[in-house]
């Protein structure tokens, strides 16, 4: 798990570009990387012209697994296709078939924003995939004691002033879709919330993150794997560090 640093350059883009050249070197980190936009891509519907978004892209490669994405940064990363903040998008009214996001909603400075922009961009029927930091009683304890971003199950929808990066709090997903899941269906009904759905409590942690050394060799990776998925299964509701968020937008 990535050490506690100061958090002052993750708003520059050149931090951005360092933590795409660590995902393919690590073995762990890229392919866990690949196994979500593999989620990401299972998503979508079978059409050839679906309108597929990647919202907060940063360092990754999402278009090695759906080429047909569009990247997206706030941040004028090189490489990317647009940039734009996630609370004002620049899309016209029902035109996206899916937005996927890795890591990103916890950075979002005002989530119910971001809803409202969802609501109005998306398709009948599109969705909305997020792959976000679990709060379990495994999670809580790394990510509170072993990482450099806040996380706090008190919080708000709301971020405090800061950098698009620097600020952020983890618990965020789960305070909006289990702790205040009322508000979110009372706020947002046109947005049906599908799955919410714990998963991999290991393979981030062996490969270290950004900030720490792999753990183990890279031969191992389909061991771990398989113990995420397989043995520890049973146990992913304690010990998830991720999960996996589905919303179907479903107009009345």
């Amino acid at each position: 798990m990535p050490e506690r640093r100061e958090t002052a350059d993750l708003d520059d883009p050149a931090t951005t570009l360092l933590h795409a050249d660590i995902i393919r070197k690590k073995r762990f980190l890229r392919d866990l990387y690949r196994e979500f936009y593999g989620v990401f891509r299972d998503s979508l519907p079978s059409t050839a012209s679906a309108v597929v978004i990647e919202i907060g892209s940063g360092g990754g490669f999402i278009k090695e697994i759906i080429p047909s994405a569009q990247t997206s940064d706030i941040m004028p990363v090189p490489g990317l296709d647009l940039c734009f903040s996630a609370t004002d998008m620049p899309f016209s009214d029902h035109t996206v078939d899916c937005f996927c996001m890795m890591n990103t909603l916890h950075h979002i400075p005002d989530a119910a924003a971001f809803f409202r922009e969802c609501t109005r961009c998306l398709r009948p029927g599109g969705t909305v995939v997020m792959i976000e930091p679990a709060n379990t009683l495994f999670s809580r304890f790394i990510y509170s004691r072993f990482h450099h971003e806040p996380f706090d199950p008190k919080g708000g929808w709301t971020l405090p002033p800061g950098g698009p990066l620097s600020m952020s709090n983890q618990a965020m997903p789960w305070i909006i879709f289990c702790r205040d899941r009322d508000r979110f269906e009372r706020e947002f009904p046109a947005l049906r919330i599908e799955t919410t759905t714990h998963h991999t409590p290991l393979r981030y942690l062996l490969s270290g993150g950004f900030t720490c050394r792999q753990l183990l060799p890279d031969c191992l990776y389909p061991v771990a794997t398989f113990t995420d998925h397989h043995l520890l299964r049973p146990f992913h509701d304690m010990l998830a560090l991720f999960m996996t968020i589905t919303l179907r937008h479903t107009p009345t």
